[in-house]
């Protein structure tokens, strides 16, 4: 999701539904708080503006209030500002939640992602279930380089709704992501590691290229013949080539490294059928 429709969002789901504890504006600004609030609902964001500074003014200065300003000008793309105001909310009342997920949107805007991390993850330690937190935090570690922390915030998002097919994807992403970055450390680290080679053959094969994936992990062999797995993709690519005889050599290397595989004796189990049957 894109910061912007973001925190869009944010504010509508952040709005009277959220206000701090403890804190009760004066009967005399009620009244324009309240059609501050509905302005903001009805998109009128100069209105809202105003209305709020003036609550402020003229002696409201709750963490809500705060709060509900910066959704105006976050909405108004003067994310500087926006901050401000959150951070003063957070100051009025450092248990409420929803201006730390909104700064966190903020700073994500401004291009400064590990300070969105550093206010979003205080936000998800108040509130562990709220959705948007745990989504904000993730993009904040996908832009800030932490591949691991965005895969593991999407898990926990996955398992707040699994039905959702939305976080099941983001999940994916995050996941696939992960393992480009992965392969990129690898490659730094060591370019004939034969995990970097395995793993390629392991992408190699998800992409229907088997030639590439078989010469991968024929690669892989050679770096590191004693590596186990590898002669087990290798078998099971010839298995589907159905070239017995090789799918049988790789099979007994395999078993050689790991002879209580109970996948290589499964393969085994298929050779000598077709072996059998012909």
């Amino acid at each position: 999701m894109h910061v912007r429709s973001a925190a869009a969002a944010a504010a509508f789901v952040l709005l009277l539904g959220s206000r701090s504890a403890g804190q009760e504006l004066p009967e005399a600004l009620r009244a324009p708080f309240e059609a501050g609030v509905q302005a903001l609902k009805d998109g009128r964001l100069e209105e809202a503006e105003a209305a709020f500074e003036r609550v402020l003014r003229e002696g409201g200065p709750t963490a809500f209030v705060h709060n509900n300003l910066g959704i105006v000008l976050q909405r108004r793309e003067r994310h500087e500002k926006a901050a401000v105001h959150f951070r003063e909310a957070i100051r009025l009342d450092d248990s409420y939640a929803a201006p730390r997920i909104l700064l966190g949107a903020s700073l994500l805007a401004l291009e400064r992602p590990r300070e969105a991390v550093t206010a979003l993850q205080a936000a998800v330690r108040l509130a562990p279930r709220e959705p948007l937190a745990r989504q904000q935090l993730a993009r904040a570690h996908e832009k800030a380089g932490d591949l691991p922390a965005a895969v593991e915030q999407y898990r926990k998002l996955k398992d707040l709704a699994p039905q959702d097919p939305e976080n099941a994807y983001q999940l994916g992403r995050a996941y696939l992501a992960l393992s480009e970055w992965s392969l990129k450390q690898i490659r730094e680290l060591d370019p004939r590691s034969a995990r970097l080679h395995q793993a390629l053959g392991h992408n190699y094969r998800l992409q229907g290229k088997p030639e590439m994936a078989e010469q991968a992990f024929r690669r892989a062999a050679q770096a590191d013949p004693k590596l186990p797995e590898i002669h087990l993709a290798l078998a099971q690519i010839y298995i589907e080539q159905k070239r017995w005889d090789d799918a049988r050599a790789a099979i007994e290397r395999e078993l050689s490294l790991v002879p209580e595989s109970a996948g290589a004796r499964v393969l085994l189990q298929r050779v000598e059928a077709a072996e059998n049957a012909r």
